[in-house]
């Protein structure tokens, strides 16, 4: 059972990684799944570092994190950062998302899985298909990679002409100096390279297609569970034939049309965030690589389309925290790609990502199928928001499928920015709010659309309490009960 435990946790190979670099505070991240396990971690951490004889063993300090800001899937390095630690040992499923300040360690787990079934599964459905194959999975499967490997004998030649395999990326992160290197990017399916080989890499994997191939030539074989990863694979190859293999449940899952009617779902979204006006962009990491440049950049974006944009951090987004923010109407989520797509069927107004942002707010863009889950492909991969601005300073009206006719937007750039003209209207705001109103209050509902969050709170309006002005006549007052509730005096 411990050397079960130990294989598991990978105890020996973390001790060694801490040993060559010397470190001597340590944040160990832990989901909520596995967080009970955590105290039998770190015993077996110290165990291992005084029989390797470190010198600084004795001195080494671990600190355990969970119930972290973010998805559990990102480096949690605002955590480890105020307990100055000097790097964070993760633990649990993970986007592999490049980090800004400490060096991470990733510990993926090792899931039980029947490698025999599996390759007899995927052996079967191919002699359905004459499309060669590509096998993907969950990192928590890695570890049998070498055994499916073996069984599908890929060390012949001609096996490997039907068989491409992806491998792990790396398991260890440094931080990335300049946030536009070392980020994972998969290269867009049908975009030529003069390499003669095409790399791609998506959710810590990697792999290589040969020259002339393209992605949507082989059959997509993902081992593991219907995760947020597999998620991410559908949607960015979604020309792609997919199958999954549920190492739990031991069977073939084939049928994907929860997962392609979503990509019908966020076209929506794309069409309704054309007709916002103010947008606000929620902060949905701190320790991803970049993050602050994708801000800046979804910044000048919604500037140039002549939108006000907002600022927000409030951790983990959810409908009520949303709803404080009733001027906007659409919100940006800036993400690791595994937590990008939120269902916000339950929200006041539409939640996008970064990539279906720049299809709503860049005029002339148009949709081909191609779909990028990391915003640091959307910097990559997109225009100058700048330059459209300076180019397209008059634009025609644009269609609104929402409205059902042609509409102008509108252009907050020509307008002054005065920021005491806008606390000025707030000021109006609350002026009016208390202030009683007559009998006829259809004069509330004719409100157009507001283009700043002063501007709508200006419209905003509160009756209070409804007087009747012309009955004067004072009205006789009530005694009412009193004591405790538990009796009052008269029961």
């Amino acid at each position: 059972m411990e050397m079960e435990f130990e294989s598991r946790y990978e105890i020996n190979r973390t001790a060694e990684f801490i040993i060559s670099k010397s470190f001597t505070r340590i944040a160990l991240q832990f989901p909520d799944e596995l967080l009970k396990e955590s105290t039998k971690v770190v015993r077996a951490l110290k165990s291992k570092l005084k029989e390797m004889n470190a010198e600084n063993g004795r001195d080494v300090r671990f600190f355990v994190m969970a119930d972290t800001t973010y998805g559990s899937c990102c480096v949690d390095e605002v955590g480890a950062l105020h307990i100055d630690s000097q790097c964070v040992v993760h633990y649990g499923q993970t986007c592999l998302s490049s980090t800004s300040v400490l060096p991470a360690f990733f510990v993926f787990g090792k899931a039980s899985i029947n490698v025999a079934s599996c390759v007899k599964h995927l052996l079967d459905y191919m002699s359905k298909s004459n499309k060669p194959v590509l096998i993907l999975y969950g990192l928590e499967y890695a570890h049998v990679i070498p055994s499916i490997q073996e069984e599908l004998g890929l060390s012949k030649p001609e096996s490997q002409l039907k068989f491409s395999v992806a491998d792990v990326l790396c398991s260890f992160i440094s931080p990335s100096k300049d946030p536009r290197e070392s980020m994972e990017h998969p290269v867009p399916s049908g975009e030529d390279s003069s390499s003669s080989s095409r790399n791609y890499r998506l959710g810590g994997l990697t792999w290589d297609l040969p020259e002339g191939s393209k992605i949507e030539d082989y059959l997509l074989f993902w081992i593991g569970s219907d995760s947020s990863a597999f998620a991410n694979v559908v949607l960015t190859f979604n020309g792609c034939d997919v199958v999954r293999y549920d190492a739990e449940e031991d069977s073939l899952v084939t049928e994907f049309t929860q997962q392609r009617r979503i990509l019908k779902r966020r076209y929506y979204l794309v069409e309704k965030a054309k007709d916002a006006n103010i947008i606000g962009i929620l902060v949905g990491t701190l320790g991803v690589a970049g993050y602050l440049h994708m801000i800046h950049h979804m910044q000048a974006l919604i500037s140039a389309a002549g939108k006000k944009s907002y600022i927000l951090a409030m951790g983990r987004p959810n409908p009520a925290k949303l709803a404080n923010f009733p001027e906007c109407d659409v919100f940006i989520y800036i993400s690791c790609a595994q937590t990008a797509l939120l269902d916000s069927k339950e929200f006041m107004a539409p939640v996008i990502t970064p990539f279906e942002a720049n299809l709503a707010f860049s005029r002339g863009s148009e949709w081909t199928g191609a779909y990028l889950m990391h915003f640091q492909d959307v910097i990559i991969n997109s225009s100058k928001p700048e330059a459209e601005a300076e180019n397209g300073s008059e634009e025609e009206p644009r269609f609104s499928f929402f409205q059902g006719g042609y509409v102008e937007d509108h252009n907050t750039n020509d307008e002054p920015e005065n920021g005491e003209e806008e606390t000025m209207a707030l000021v109006q705001a609350a002026e009016k709010a208390l202030q009683l109103r007559g009998k006829d209050h259809n004069q509330l509902a004719k409100q157009t659309a507001a283009k700043s969050g002063p501007e709508y709170f200006l419209n905003r309006a509160y009756r209070g309490l409804e007087i009747n002005s012309d009955n004067t006549t004072p009205e006789p007052f009530l005694v009412g009960r009193s004591g405790k509730a538990s009796g009052y005096k008269h029961e």
